[in-house]
């Protein structure tokens, strides 16, 4: 049964998974990329629609809530504070820091420790909150050694502002690198059926017990287009191509916490319709077969 179907979409079928072992949050998530302007820059067009869109999130389950300072810049992160700040219990909001923003759409790599010990502060303000839940480095700066950037969020940490660490668009030694200075509860990569490029990633995090969070969940390409594989299946389980795309990385791994993203109740309401999209494994693998 899908969003479409009688029953009312609800984020909790989606199943749980413990961030860093202590942190329980329903598997499909929210991305608030999408409650900007256009190119990610600036006010949306519709602020009150943007707040409906995070207050309609957690009425349907939805307690897992990823953003960045960058978003924006700085909107998401403030939206998300007017709108549901003081958090409802078990509300996790994951931020990120390290890209910085010259215009819509660009999007360049500072990961100085000054900078990023900065961007922490400004996002406990506007996010309004005392501990950050899930802080993650949105990218490593080439310019930076990783154990600088990451040595400023430990003393952070330490200091009670953030409460888990987690790292965006890494490969495996990477990750191993930054696990030396501080322990690393997710990764957060590109990912979906049409773009596996990151398989080695998610491995490693099921090894490691870490959240694989994909970014760009849902497919595109020739398996969506009419007729495609996942667009098939999609008219038989009366769901939608997206539902289907975020549904497969559900069934992919139980560490995977897709965050799907959207300015729109309606395309909100369809994606948390996911979470009850079921396929049996066969199905599953003449889509996988069809994606390759």
């Amino acid at each position: 049964m899908t969003s479409q179907g009688n029953s009312v979409a609800d984020a909790k079928a989606s199943g749980t998974f413990a961030i860093g072992g202590d942190m329980p949050v329903n598997r499909l998530g929210y991305g608030a990329m999408r409650i900007t302007g256009k190119g990610i820059w600036g006010e949306p067009q519709d602020i009150e629609g943007a707040k409906k869109v995070l207050r309609r999130a957690v009425e349907l389950g939805v307690n897992f809530i990823d953003t960045a300072d960058s978003y924006g810049p700085e909107v998401s992160e403030r939206l998300i504070g007017e709108a549901l700040a003081p958090y409802p219990q078990g509300v996790v909001i994951a931020t990120k820091a390290g890209l910085t923003r010259q215009g819509p759409d660009r999007w360049l790599p500072v990961a100085r420790p000054e900078y990023l010990q900065q961007e922490v502060e400004m996002s406990l303000r506007r996010l309004k909150v005392e501990r950050i839940d899930l802080w993650q480095l949105h990218r490593i700066d080439p310019k930076v050694p990783v154990e600088e950037s990451l040595g400023v969020i430990k003393m952070l940490q330490e200091q009670g502002k953030i409460r888990h660490v987690g790292l965006s668009e890494v490969k495996p030694h990477e990750i191993d690198q930054a696990r030396k200075v501080i322990e690393i509860v997710s990764v957060q990569n590109q990912y979906n059926i049409s773009d596996r490029r990151h398989e080695d990633v998610l491995e490693y995090c099921e090894k490691n017990n870490l959240a694989f969070i994909p970014w760009f969940p849902v497919a595109a390409g020739k398996l969506t287009q009419p007729g495609g594989a996942l667009d098939e299946a999609a008219k038989r389980h009366n769901a939608t191509v997206s539902q289907l795309s975020l549904a497969w990385l559900l069934h992919r791994s139980p560490v995977m916490l897709p965050i799907p993203g959207t300015s729109s109740v309606e395309h909100l309401e369809e994606n948390v319709g996911a979470a009850s999209v079921k396929l049996s494994d066969t199905e599953w693998k003449e889509i996988e077969a069809a994606a390759k």
